[in-house]
This record gives structure tokens, C-alpha cells and sequence, in this order.
């Protein structure tokens, strides 16, 4: 007669003090710190998710998403641009505004595309610009409103004199020196914020 067990048994048995005896002197030792709270216990609490060499750390505090956000402030009105880290002000600049019958649009909207020195194709004769210094979009692009055909965004310029005016044709132009630090900060999907 063989005597050795089977592997059933020993999965019985495994299953048995997994479930019943480990539980139950778990549930014995508490009710002795609850019946006692003054009495020191003599044994170690067993945690299925730490093992008993692990130090207690400190808990850990969540950091919000929106914390940490970037996020464009356009306020046509003031003709400036803010530029915000969750709620701090990281930066502010002049800028441009579609003039009289070329509104820049009012909304929330995001970055779409960026483009470092660009080029310009004009909308009314297909004449192209190619990207340097006369490119009317100076050297960076920050695309934020598209109908499908036409973009919006904003962008740089050769003429700095317009910056501070209504004079564009719906777009957001910047001085090359601030369009280029604001596009080190933002990224595709930056909300924008459009106001009047």
C-alpha cells in the first residue's frame, strides 16, 4: 500500500490553511487586541499585500493632472496672451488680433499643430512664402482652429510694428523672440482659450 499523498490531497491541504487556519488566527489574535487594547500583542499582524521585512512608508500624496497642465489665456480685448502652469502665471505676451471683419474666433480649442520655421502659402493668390525671414509667419506656428481649408494659430512676424494691433487676418501674431519661448512650453493638445 503506498502511503505517499496524493497531489489532491496536498492541494486540499494548501487550500485548507489558506483559507480557514491562516484567516482564523488572524481573526483570534484581533479579537484578543480588541478584547485587551492595553496588552501589548506577541504576534506580527499578517498583511497579504506586505511582506513583514518591508518598512512602513509614508503615504503617498496624489498629484492632480490639472496641477501640472499648461494652458493658453487669449484675451482679444487686452490683445495678450497668458500663458499658465495649473494656476500660476508662467508668462504673458503682446500679440496681434484679426482685424474688422477677420475675428479671431472665440472658444476653447487646443494646439493641433506646430511647426518651427514655416512656410505661407497666401489663401487668396496660392503665391508661396517660403520659410525665412519675409515668411509672414516668422519662424513658429501654433495652430489652434482649422475649418478643414484655413488655420488659424499663432505665429510669429516679420512686421513687429502690427504687434499690439487688430490688423491680422483672424491669426495671433507675436514677436518672433516670444513665440519662440512659447513654443519650448506648449505641446500638441495644449488647451486654448479664446476670449473677448
Amino acid at each position: 500500500m503506498d502511503f505517499r499523498p496524493s497531489w489532491q490531497a496536498c492541494l486540499g491541504t494548501s487550500m485548507f490553511l489558506l483559507f480557514v487556519a491562516v484567516p482564523s488566527a488572524v481573526q483570534a489574535s484581533n479579537h484578543e487586541d480588541i478584547a485587551n487594547p492595553g496588552a501589548k500583542s506577541s504576534t506580527v499582524p499578517i498583511s497579504p499585500l506586505y511582506p513583514p521585512n518591508v518598512p512602513d512608508l509614508p503615504p503617498i500624496q496624489p498629484v492632480l493632472p490639472e496641477a501640472l497642465s499648461t494652458r493658453l489665456v487669449l484675451k482679444l480685448s487686452e490683445r495678450r496672451v497668458y500663458v499658465y502652469q495649473g494656476n500660476s502665471l508662467q508668462a504673458t505676451y503682446p500679440v496681434a488680433v484679426g482685424g474688422v471683419g477677420w475675428e479671431t474666433p472665440i472658444g476653447s480649442f487646443q494646439v493641433a499643430a506646430m511647426l518651427e520655421n514655416p512656410g505661407w502659402t497666401n489663401p487668396f493668390t496660392g503665391e508661396v512664402t517660403p520659410a525665412g525671414s519675409a515668411s509672414p509667419l516668422g519662424d513658429r506656428w501654433i495652430e489652434f482652429w482649422t475649418d478643414g481649408t484655413n488655420a488659424i494659430g499663432f505665429h510669429g512676424t516679420p512686421d513687429r510694428d502690427s504687434v499690439g494691433e487688430a490688423v491680422s487676418h483672424g491669426c495671433v501674431r507675436m514677436l518672433n523672440e516670444d513665440i519662440r519661448q512659447m513654443y519650448a512650453i506648449v505641446q500638441l493638445g495644449t488647451p486654448v482659450n479664446v476670449e473677448p
